[in-house]
């Protein structure tokens, strides 16, 4: 390190915002090319008055700025051309036909009437457009949000879905002004896992009473399941068989849409082929309910079927108008603090995981672009909002429906307005229709698509990168399985904040015995992480059993701490002090001036800090130079 001629007398904070310690060394005695110094330095801070402040914010700029990126449709929309038309119109009629079977067997696992997921399908599609940052997303109800209302509301009724749809809508909507979709980072990817799988668990298991033609209730894993042995006695041969059927044309659908034919020669012919696989099997889930809803007119026609179907769908548009707030059933009448009450963490729950599931839509087509978590708060919220005006229940951006939009070639968020068409043509033309539609088909649609959301492929790497990973995404599994599932996400959530806080309590430490260049030995402790509360005390108990078994000088290598707060502050004074009076050497290596500003403040009589090994090789030697001067 340079000499410096800096006096360190006076007042430790100067008026030029500089922080200086006075040790009660006389640096002058020192100055020379080895010359070490005691200063710690913090950059100067210019104050600007609040009127200054909004001045800038408020410019033409600025104010341009911020309206394109909170309102993202006037960013694209400029360069909007035929070529985007094409590609948005092909692929918003695909996720259209897609939706409608979707949202029907939605309804189900909601525990809602079927129409209730076509309510949900077509208005946030509109609202995505001008407020979604993603082009992908098919916003619109999906499987684990489904879940997540049936067992919120308890499968009370709409009421209960539709006030949670706004309540979901307005608690996303404050998230994104205040700035709070970092929340989402601290449900880790094994969390995440760990939740997603039982959530199709449960979903399957949902539906399973429907493939069977039997009766059962509950909301949870287990409560599920013994309705089901409760009651499979009363199997339905017709359903069971029908279900299965339609199971087996799904996934052979799914099969054959994901075969990749070598094309040899480059015949037309070929391609019109391959192509046609391709739209037949992306479309397997409107083809099917088409095809089985033309069976269940027809035995509809000759008397009752053999299996169970729909039954009546409302035609037309919903009804605009505010969610009720209150609820009245069996002479029980619940106000709107009742009804807030019983839906408990629901509340909280579903608005982040409905961003969880947004996000993850979000990152899997970004091809490694940054995705605004706030902006996309601000735009499933609005979205919510909007659809409990049309009695619909909470949505977000479904991945399966997603991956269509996706491989369909879309080319912005447009695509959703003939998404939103096709569901509002359904709603006006097609419903009479709906109502022939077995009820195993809809079962056989949920079945296959939640199956693949089990990830059994993460298993192994989590196995092989951190065991420890792989036993949180088990528990948070198991707790999603034995109790309510935002209860067991919550668990998973909290068991993982506090692996990260016990981490943070205890960095790993090296220590080892190092020779300086001139061979004096000394023992070198290297913190890996932020020296604060948490950890201060184990890196100070530490330091100072090791010193006192060697008594040797002590060097801790700062390279790594970036940060500090007022206990670790604390915890260095004790520290220096300890050394102090054992007259044994403390010296502090590389450490970073913020970081030094903190140690300082506390006005610290004995703090020696170096910046490379010749200076400490110096320091070593003056050892005894510098006792006599504290």
């Amino acid at each position: 390190m340079e000499a410096t001629n800096e006096s360190v007398e006076g007042d430790p904070n100067d008026q030029n915002g500089n922080v200086y310690k006075n040790t009660g060394l006389d640096l002058q005695h020192f100055s020379g090319s080895n010359d070490f110094v005691f200063v710690c330095k913090d950059e100067t801070r210019r104050n600007r008055s609040l009127k200054t402040y909004f001045r800038k914010k408020l410019n033409c700029t600025n104010v341009k700025k911020i309206l394109v990126k909170r309102i993202p449709i006037l960013n694209w929309l400029p360069q909007y051309d035929c070529n985007c038309a094409v590609g948005d119109l092909v692929a918003g009629i695909t996720v259209g036909l897609t939706v409608i079977p979707q949202a029907l067997a939605y309804s189900s696992v909601a525990g809602l009437p079927s129409q209730y997921g076509l309510y949900t399908s077509f208005l946030g599609c509109f609202v995505y457009i001008i407020f979604g940052s993603c082009k992908d997303v098919a916003m619109g109800p999906s499987a684990i949000m489904a879940l997540l209302v049936h067992q919120v509301t308890e499968g009370k009724g709409p009421e209960y879905a539709i006030l949670l749809c706004l309540l979901t809508g307005i608690v996303q909507l404050v998230m994104g002004v205040l700035g709070l979709g970092f929340l989402i980072d601290f449900i880790s990817g094994p969390v995440s896992s760990g939740f997603t799988s039982a959530a199709a668990l449960i979903i399957v298991s949902s539906q399973v009473k429907d493939l069977l033609g039997i009766r059962a209730s509950g909301t949870t894993f287990l409560d599920i399941w013994e309705g089901i042995i409760a009651d499979v006695k009363n199997t339905r041969l017709w359903d069971c068989a029908f279900g299965i059927a339609c199971m087996v044309v799904l996934l052979a659908l799914r099969i054959m849409s994901n075969v990749k034919i070598r094309e040899t020669t480059h015949k037309k012919w070929q391609t019109v082929f391959i192509t046609t696989l391709r739209l037949i099997g992306i479309s397997r889930n409107a083809i099917l309910v088409i095809a089985c809803g033309a069976i269940g007119y027809y035995f509809c026609t000759l008397g009752d079927p053999p299996f169970k179907v729909i039954g009546y769908v409302p035609e037309g548009f919903p009804a605009i108008q505010p969610p009720r707030f209150s609820y009245t059933s069996n002479d029980t009448h619940e106000g709107f603090l009742d009804m807030v009450t019983n839906m408990r963490t629901g509340i909280i729950i579903v608005p982040l995981l409905g961003l969880l599931e947004d996000i993850a839509v979000c990152k899997a087509f970004a091809n490694g672009k940054p995705v605004d978590a706030t902006q996309e708060l601000l735009a499933i919220g609005l979205c919510n909002v909007a659809n409990s005006f049309v009695q619909g229940f909470p949505g977000s951006g479904a991945l399966a429906r997603s991956a269509v939009n996706n491989s369909s070639g879309v080319k912005t968020t447009m695509g959703g307005l003939y998404t939103g068409v096709i569901v509002i043509t359904a709603l006006f033309f097609f419903t009479p229709y709906f109502q022939y539609i077995p009820k195993p088909t809809l079962a056989a649609i949920i079945i296959a698509a939640a199956i693949f959301m089990v990830e059994i492929r993460v298993i192994k790497p989590m196995w092989r990168a951190k065991k420890s990973d792989l036993a949180l995404a088990l528990i948070t599994f198991i707790s999603c399985l034995v109790t309510r599932i935002e209860f067991g996400i919550s668990i998973g959530v909290v068991i993982n904040i506090i692996y990260i806080l016990y981490q943070a309590a205890r960095p790993k430490i090296t220590i080892e015995t190092m020779k300086s260049p001139q061979g004096e030995d000394y023992l070198l402790v290297t913190p890996d992480r932020c020296l604060i509360f948490p950890s201060a005390d184990y890196v100070r108990n530490l330091v100072i059993k090791q010193s006192m078994r060697q008594k040797i000088p002590v060097v801790v290598d700062c390279s790594h701490i970036y940060g500090a707060d007022y206990t670790a502050a604390t915890v260095i004074e004790s520290l220096t002090k300890d050394f102090k009076s054992r007259q044994q050497p403390l010296f502090f290596y590389n450490l970073k001036s913020s970081v030094c500003s903190v140690f300082v403040g506390l006005n610290l009589d004995y703090f020696l800090v170096y910046y490379n090994n010749d200076e400490l090789d110096d320091m070593l030697k003056r050892w005894g130079e510098i006792c006599d001067k504290i």
